[in-house]
């Protein structure tokens, strides 16, 4: 199969779809691989490394998507690239349709295969292609909560982790997956007093006997919620619903609850957030403040640290990418039900029922 691998081109993106070692694999297994022009510079791979590994290097995104019959990427396609994506091409990425109905139609109209990283489940419910980014883009949520905590920042002036005599900061995570267990333990391990909250009573139970002892858990209601708002000072949004929209945990009448400077990190906005006064920002403009209260919502958290988000990347898509070219679309999910379940759009329909819902197709 000819496997292409663009440059991304979404806002201070510097993730790149496939590492050279992953190329490699695929090479040996005697399939092409079409790496765009420094697509991997930002990550720390030069074209020569992909060269070494087999790959063949072209000019531009046009020429990639023109040569290649499956496309790997990081993030969904964006505007540019809508008319690059042909009929029957496999595209393999992080789509995240349910927060963007311009992408999904456009993916129909394509008549592309749409498999989505974020959508791949195993039986035991686990999501083995959200994980790596999830845990990279939990720790991040931390340390960049922490940072934006400082006065000169918006913040409340307050250091995460405390002085012998002055208490922590608070921090509270709403959702105890992946990113808000990975959130959690940073905060932890920085000193801070943290708060862990979510619906799985269950969950709660496992968390308490193996968070620090600096963790605490809660049962996610409204009322336990705006409760702890009164004197948090970084509250991260964790909450994922596989292929749906994330739901509100905080609304907006709930801002006055916290003191000014109060710090939201809202990780689940490429599900649309869940804050209601989150909007998609960029890592050159990451923060907003509405009613005194800091906002940071990256919708590429992991984008800040690209090497290591590619590396973990790859190393648990590459399996995936590897079936996807030795067998073909069909035969890959046929064989493999965790990877059918990312096939979200297919010969113009979405064939993923969470996607159909929320848009009412």
């Amino acid at each position: 199969m000819k496997v292409g691998v663009p440059k991304e081109i979404k806002n201070n993106e510097c993730r790149v779809g496939m590492t050279p070692a992953g190329v490699a694999e695929l090479v040996k297994r005697g399939h092409t691989v079409f790496v765009q022009n420094t697509a991997g510079i930002g990550s720390g791979f030069a074209d020569e490394m992909y060269a070494e590994a087999g790959a063949v290097i072209l000019p531009d995104m046009e020429s990639v998507y023109r040569e290649a019959e499956m496309i790997v990427k990081v993030k969904e396609p964006i505007e540019p690239e809508y008319s690059l994506v042909r009929e029957g091409q496999v595209v393999f990425t992080y789509f995240h349709f349910a927060c963007e109905r311009e992408l999904t139609e456009a993916m129909m109209r394509s008549k592309a295969v749409c498999i989505a990283y974020e959508t791949v489940q195993l039986a035991d419910g686990t999501l083995p292609l959200l994980v790596p980014m999830s845990e990279v883009a939990g720790r991040m949520a931390t340390i960049n909560g922490a940072y934006y905590l400082q006065k000169s920042k918006g913040g409340k002036g307050k250091l995460i982790c405390g002085v012998p005599g002055v208490k922590p900061a608070r921090v509270l995570v709403l959702g105890g997956g992946i990113v808000g267990q990975a959130a959690a333990r940073v905060a932890a391990g920085m000193g801070a007093d943290v708060t862990i909250a979510d619906i799985s009573l269950p969950l709660l139970r496992r968390l308490n006997d193996v968070m620090p002892p600096n963790v605490n858990t809660l049962y996610s209601s409204q009322h336990n919620i705006r409760r702890e708002l009164r004197d948090v000072d970084i509250v991260i949004g964790s909450v994922l619903i596989r292929g749906d929209k994330a739901p509100h945990l905080i609304t907006r009448d709930m801002l006055k609850l916290m003191e000014p400077g109060t710090v939201l990190v809202d990780v689940a906005i490429d599900q649309g957030g869940c804050f209601e006064t989150s909007h998609p920002t960029t890592h050159s403009d990451p923060v907003y403040e509405i009613d005194g209260i800091i906002h940071y919502a990256v919708a590429n958290i992991p984008g800040a640290v690209p090497n290591t988000s590619t590396v973990a990347l790859t190393d648990a898509t590459l399996k995936y990418a590897v079936a996807l070219a030795d067998k073909g679309w069909e035969k890959a999910c046929a064989d493999d039900p965790a990877l059918a379940q990312g096939v979200n759009i297919a010969g113009g329909k979405i064939v993923f029922k969470p996607i159909a819902d929320v848009f009412g197709l």
